[in-house]
C-alpha cells in the first residue's frame, strides 16, 4: 500500500514498485486517515507511508498500524533527513526510513527488507542520528507546541488537551527557554529544523 497526498508522487512510487515482479501495489491513499482502514481492508503487508500526510501525519497512522494491524510492516518516506525525525521513527515502531531522494533500486529493497522483518534505514541518517541530541521536550511540551504551529490560539491548545490557558502559556514559556528560542515562533522553527516537530 502506498499512502502519499501528491497524486504526480504517488503515481510515481506506484509506478517504480510496480516495474518489480515480486512486489504487487495493493492500494493507494492521499491522507493519514485512510490508511489503517484500507490496510484492514486489503490485507496489505507493507504500508509505504510519506511522513507528511492530511489527516493523521504518517508516523501517527504507523503507530496505529503497529498497534491494530502488527502484521503489516511500516516503510516511512520523507524529504526531511534529520536525525530528530528517524528518532522519532524509530520510536513510532517504524520498519523502515527513507529518504524520497534515494535512489528507485533503495525503495524496491526497502520494500522486500521490512517484509522480510528488517530495520531498514538509510545509513548516513542513522549515522547523523547518532551524534544528535536527544530533544529536552517533553511529550507534553511537544503537544502543546505542535498544536501551536498548527496556528491554534492558546486557549484553542488548552480545549484539545483538556488543560487551562494559562498552564499551555506556562508550558510554552518552558519551551522557549528550553529551547533558547526567543520566541514562540522560533521554537517551533528550532524543533521543525531538529526534526522533534
Amino acid at each position: 500500500m502506498v499512502a502519499e497526498d501528491m497524486h504526480i508522487v504517488r503515481g510515481a512510487l506506484i509506478a517504480l514498485l510496480q516495474l518489480e515482479p515480486d512486489i504487487e501495489v495493493v492500494a493507494e491513499v492521499a491522507s493519514g486517515d485512510e490508511i489503517l482502514p484500507v490496510a484492514r481492508a486489503t490485507g496489505a503487508q507493507v504500508a509505504v507511508i510519506d511522513i507528511d500526510l492530511p489527516g493523521k501525519d504518517g508516523l501517527t497512522a504507523a503507530e496505529e498500524l503497529h498497534e491494530y494491524l502488527p502484521d503489516c510492516r511500516t516503510l516511512i518516506l520523507t524529504s526531511l533527513g534529520r536525525p530528530g525525525t528517524l528518532r522519532r521513527a524509530l520510536a513510532a515502531k517504524v520498519s523502515g526510513f527513507l529518504l524520497k531522494d534515494a535512489p528507485p533500486d533503495k525503495l524496491a529493497n526497502a520494500v522486500r527488507g521490512v517484509l522480510a522483518g528488517r530495520r531498514m534505514v538509510d545509513g548516513d541518517l542513522a549515522l547523523a542520528a547518532w551524534d544528535a541530541a536527544d530533544c529536552p521536550l517533553t511529550g507534553r511540551e511537544i503537544d502543546v507546541l505542535r498544536l501551536t504551529a498548527e496556528g491554534y490560539e492558546t486557549v484553542e491548545v488548552a480545549a484539545r488537551l483538556y488543560l487551562s490557558a494559562g498552564t499551555v502559556r506556562n508550558y510554552l514559556t518552558t519551551v522557549v527557554a528550553k529551547l533558547n528560542a526567543r520566541n514562540r515562533v522560533d521554537a517551533i522553527r528550532i524543533a521543525k529544523d531538529s526534526g522533534w516537530l
